[in-house]
């Protein structure tokens, strides 16, 4: 019993026996990504069969002819016939997802037309149809059994073995019932190799080995599919896993030849940009769920390009709140810079966004406030239990969440600290603060310091 999986599209995941399980568990985007591999495998089939029958056609056409026919030959009629069905399957393979009865048609297609060409040499040499067993042309029902395996479904190997071991099976079955001057049937193997006689050994050793093939080709099929979905699964994880994190901690996650651990970290240089929207929580009480979802949206699709258009990358959302790093997870010699002309466009770019908010039902002007500061922080893997988060920590990721509320009490929006301004603008930040305020306590952070407003 094979199992089959139906997804979106009307495509469907095949899965050899014992893959039913494997299947059925893998996510629908897991699923719909082997069906589009299997629909790219099933065209590359096509051009492989294409390119097979050209290359036939060719060598018929300038290699000498056999001597000795005196009938009829077959194969220009058949290299034609099986170059129009070859050129029809794969411009339908471009067009719709081939379904299952299709494949297996075409299966029986191919060892029709071989199966058929080999019949004809007896009548083109005026034979016993016993001639045509000898035919060196049943090694080409190799080649088109071990062409399903590049869809890398057992199944459609399976088949194919035993649909080309049926039609051999056929045609030795003719071979010996056809009387055409008595019975050919013999034990002797050099007559066998001098005549028109059938040793019937030497025909199930053919089926025989046409069988072992398939078999051996279906077990590694069915090994390496089960592979397929692993990777896959791991591979759509990966690609999920880039939703989650910025790209530089994703990548260090995933490329990582061993897996990041709870307890490690390393320490450098780093600003920390933390944003947060006025009012907020009191705002939202007072809207449907939805509408307060589709502002966020809203809110993180304007600042989140802005950030990373200076180098920036997003540790988390808290809320409303956006935690993002510079020089963090990518060394930057330019991190202190970027941040303040990312904190000063980032609140360009919300302001600018205004009737966007409104238009979705938030009332009032939708403001936010930014802190930033500079220092050293550890970058690593917080978290127990399997349950982790890659994450920075240190006084200046305090300090940036201390001056972004610092923003209030001033009524300004983007605050940071008179050393992370000498740093920046050591690193080529140009634009003059609007205000300083000397020595000044911040509350939480249990120090004084120069507040610069930047807008």
């Amino acid at each position: 019993m094979t199992d089959s999986t139906q997804i979106a599209g009307g495509a469907t995941v095949s899965a050899a026996p014992g893959a039913g399980a494997a299947a059925r568990v893998l996510p629908a985007r897991v699923r719909d990504e082997i069906a589009r591999r299997e629909a790219a495998a099933e065209r590359l089939i096509g051009w492989v069969q294409l390119a097979i029958v050209l290359f036939f056609a060719l060598l018929y056409a300038v290699a000498p002819r056999a001597e000795g026919s005196a009938g009829q030959t077959f194969v220009p009629a058949v290299l034609a016939a099986y170059f129009l069905f070859t050129l029809f399957r794969l411009a339908l393979s471009y067009r719709v997802t081939l379904p299952g009865w299709f494949l297996i048609l075409s299966m029986a297609t191919d060892v029709a037309l071989l199966c058929g060409l080999i019949f004809s040499f007896h009548i083109q040499y005026a034979q016993h149809p016993a001639f045509y067993l000898k035919a060196p042309t049943l090694i080409y029902l190799f080649l088109f059994i071990s062409l399903r395996a590049l869809r890398f479904d057992p199944l459609f190997v399976l088949l194919s073995g035993l649909i080309g071991a049926a039609g051999w099976l056929a045609m030795l079955a003719y071979a010996v019932l056809a009387d055409m001057g008595g019975m050919r049937v013999t034990r002797n193997y050099v007559e066998y190799l001098t005549s028109n006689s059938i040793l019937i050994g030497a025909e199930i050793d053919k089926i025989l080995t046409i069988l072992g093939v398939t078999a051996i080709l279906s077990v590694a099929l069915f090994r390496g599919r089960q592979l397929l979905y692993e990777a896959t699964q791991g591979n759509a994880a990966a690609k999920d896993l880039r939703q989650f994190f910025a790209p530089e901690v994703a990548q260090t996650i995933t490329g990582s030849d061993h897996l990041p651990a709870a307890g490690r970290g390393e320490t450098c240089e780093a600003a920390i940009l933390f944003i947060d929207v006025r009012s907020f929580t009191t705002t939202a009480q007072g809207l449907a769920p939805e509408v307060v979802m589709q502002v966020l949206t809203r809110y993180h699709d304007v600042a989140l390009p802005v950030i990373e258009a200076q180098g920036g990358q997003v540790d988390k959302f808290l809320g409303d709140g956006i935690l993002a790093t510079f020089g963090a997870v990518r060394p930057s010699t330019t991190f202190a810079a970027d941040a303040l002309r990312a904190a000063t466009a980032v609140v360009e770019a919300v302001d600018a966004a205004a009737p966007d908010f409104a238009a979705l039902g938030w009332p009032g002007g939708f403001r936010i406030g930014v802190g930033v500061a500079t220092g050293a922080v550890i970058v690593g893997v917080v978290g127990a239990q399997g349950r982790f988060e890659y994450t920075v920590i240190g006084n200046a990721v305090n300090r940036a969440a201390k001056l972004e509320g610092a923003n209030k009490a001033l009524g300004v929006q983007v605050l940071t600290d008179g050393e992370s301004l000498s740093l920046a603008q050591a690193q080529g930040f140009e634009a003059s603060p609007r205000a300083v305020h000397r020595d000044r306590l911040v509350e939480g952070t249990g120090r004084r310091m120069d507040l610069v407003v930047l807008a």
